[in-house]
């Protein structure tokens, strides 16, 4: 676990925990245990799965075999021992003492694969750390974001029921009209809809958190912050994103390991073409004829040589396996390339769009409110008017807390495109459709 603690914690900020025991276990609870204690942050989120999600210790104990794999492949072959015990008219006892020579001679040969196997296992706990902390980091934006909506259509629905009683009462006295009243009471009952739904999203992105943070019981209760996390001042920044995710992306190391290992064992298999098995064996025998012992040693030696295609078989297997890695890998890497330009052109275009949500629709839809609320005190503008800026301004602010969540599901795609560890989001589908519309 040393290599992978070390590049997780570099990459990541918290570094991955394997939990070996009962003392283990117990530290572990009690650090999300703090963390759950305070309004959960992002970095917490990450940090409560690495250290609770039981999938990833699942993929920690799969390392673990691994290396149980690596030990014994780097031993050498245990010999046979044999007894064999005749009766008859006469008495005859062998012993037998087996050794495979093939496979002591290629022990160093077969202790580098094993090697490279082992290092293949440790690329890969690093990827389910990567994935599970990015996985972690999208439910938390997620349900976040959904809290944040169901907040301030809470608020509004709390001014659409001032507003709806109000009619009422006017509606009483005669002094509002009764189609003024149903639009009032449409919109109140409109925006309670609105509500119940963006509830029932927020309790399922909220169970989706719990689910990959691993939490249960008494542990659900925790503290998400009120909304997102402010916009950076500047979008990330990067002259290559190619260069660096074919250096970093930890799924392309992992298959330029499988391909080195793949090499090597190409070369035993062609080296070891022409036999298959050898073995040698000390042989004592003891035969007792006629009162008489006489004492017998000496050795077998057994080989298998494949006669019928002298090994051709075998090799164009592990040369066709061979040659199928270094396509993989090679369309690995084109992969790879696109993946990072997207995410950095997806990236880029959700910071825009949260952006002018912020700097643009957002204030313009506050002075519209404000000017339509004044034109309609004044008598300017009749209810319907102010009713539809109403819509218009909730609307606004719906989508903006979305533009911002999906500015945050593209900034985790970006890093998972850069190092490893994850898929892209389906960040804001609707949201990206008309960013590539308008830039088209």
């Amino acid at each position: 676990m040393t290599l992978v603690a070390d590049q997780t914690g570099s990459v990541l900020g918290t570094p991955a925990v394997k939990i070996r025991d009962e003392a283990d276990a117990a530290a572990a609870k009690a650090r999300v245990g703090s963390l759950l204690a305070r309004p959960l942050t992002a970095s917490g989120a990450v940090e409560i799965a690495l250290l609770n999600n039981r999938a990833l210790q699942a993929a920690y104990n799969d390392l673990g075999v691994s290396e149980a794999d690596l030990v014994q492949a780097s031993l050498p072959p245990a010999p046979t021992f044999s007894l064999v015990h005749l009766t008859g008219a006469e008495l005859e006892v062998e012993r037998l003492v087996t050794q495979n020579i093939l496979a002591l001679l290629t022990l160093p040969r077969r202790r580098e694969i094993a090697q490279d196997t082992f290092k293949v296992a440790q690329a890969r706990a690093i990827e389910a750390t990567l994935a599970t902390a990015a996985e972690a980091r999208r439910a938390y934006y997620r349900a976040v974001a959904a809290g944040q909506t169901v907040k301030f259509l809470e608020q509004s629905r709390a001014a659409a029921d001032a507003v709806s009683e109000l009619a009422k009462k006017l509606g009483e006295t005669g002094a509002l009209p009764k189609l003024d009243q149903a639009r009032e009471h449409a919109f109140y009952a409109e925006v309670s809809g609105q509500l119940a739904v963006a509830r029932l999203k927020q309790r399922g992105e909220r169970e989706k958190l719990n689910r990959v943070l691993g939490l249960w019981g008494g542990e659900l209760v925790y503290r998400l912050p009120d909304k997102l996390q402010a916009l950076p001042p500047k979008p990330r920044t990067s002259a290559d994103v190619e260069t660096e995710a074919v250096t970093s992306r930890i799924d392309l190391q992992i298959a330029r390991m499988e391909l080195a290992a793949l090499s090597k064992e190409y070369g035993l298999t062609h080296a070891l073409r022409f036999i298959d098995m050898l073995e040698a064996s000390g042989v004592s025998r003891n035969e007792i004829k006629s009162g008489e012992r006489t004492p017998r040693n000496g050795y077998e030696l057994s080989l298998q040589i494949p006669i019928y295609d002298f090994g051709e078989v075998k090799t164009k297997r592990a040369e066709e396996t061979y040659l199928r890695a270094v396509n993989l890998l090679m369309d690995k890497a084109v992969n790879v390339r696109a993946d990072a330009r997207q995410s950095y052109q997806v990236y880029r275009g959700a910071y825009d769009i949260a952006r002018y949500y912020d700097k643009e629709i957002l204030p313009l839809r506050e002075i519209i409110s404000e000017q339509t609320l004044l034109n309609y005190n004044g008598m300017l503008s009749d209810l319907f008017g102010l009713l539809t800026d109403a819509r218009d301004r909730i609307s606004a602010n719906v989508q903006s807390i979305d533009a911002k969540r999906d500015f945050w599901l593209a900034d985790v795609d970006l890093h998972a495109a850069i190092v490893g560890g994850g898929g892209m989001s389906t960040v804001g589908g609707g949201q990206m459709q008309r960013t590539s519309a308008q830039n088209d």
